[in-house]
């Protein structure tokens, strides 16, 4: 028996799980500060994380789970789904999942606690910073840089060589063919920044 800790027990965590299950666990406990029911996908639901050897952060907002991850003391797991393509040449960061459909190419460099979400491309000699979230068909060409906590929104695409902010924002489809500052709302094609916050 493999057991595995999940925090979080939302949407997320459901396909975080599932991904867990076909990685060989079959001891799963989901955990949440406040949980509003006892099971989820049959699995037990609790107020307080256990210590255990296994565990990860199951949870979609990037900023909690940095919060979390530099709070906790366990040791933290990454999960791949087994439906992926990703080269052998590349370097994936602790707590972090990737799921179905996934392509992954060489010299690729993924951070800690990131989302790589279904049917994300990432090309060759990107570098995915700690806590960045890939939503569902994400494109990233070659030699891409995205900085550390930001959010690519489903189905947005970033250009050659373009290096993208910490903490950014990239709306749904939008298309990036520029660098991107820190802290920067860029939506559209091409993109184009409609806020930008201090860091």
């Amino acid at each position: 028996m493999s057991k595995l800790v999940l925090y979080g027990a939302g949407g997320h965590a459901k396909v975080v799980a599932e991904i867990a299950e076909l990685n060989g666990y079959d001891d799963i406990i989901f955990c949440e500060d406040e949980p509003t029911k006892e099971k989820l996908l049959g699995y037990e639901v609790v107020a307080t994380l256990e210590k255990t050897e296994s565990c990860l952060l199951a949870i979609g907002n990037n900023l909690t789970r940095k919060k979390l991850a530099l709070s906790l003391f366990n040791k933290f797991v990454k999960l791949i789904h087994p439906r992926t393509s990703i080269s052998i040449r590349g370097d994936i960061g602790e707590g972090t999942v990737i799921m179905a459909g996934v392509t992954i190419n060489a010299d690729v460099t993924i951070g800690k606690h990131c989302i790589i979400n279904t049917n994300a491309s990432i090309d060759h000699d990107c570098v995915v910073e700690n806590y960045v979230h890939l939503s569902p068909n994400v494109a990233l060409a070659g030699n891409v840089t995205i900085g550390e906590g930001t959010h690519v929104g489903i189905g947005a695409c970033v250009i050659q060589g373009v290096k993208v902010g910490k903490w950014c924002t990239l709306g749904a489809g939008t298309v990036v063919i520029r660098n991107v500052p820190d802290g920067a709302t860029v939506v559209g094609n091409p993109g184009r920044i409609i806020k930008q916050k201090e860091l």
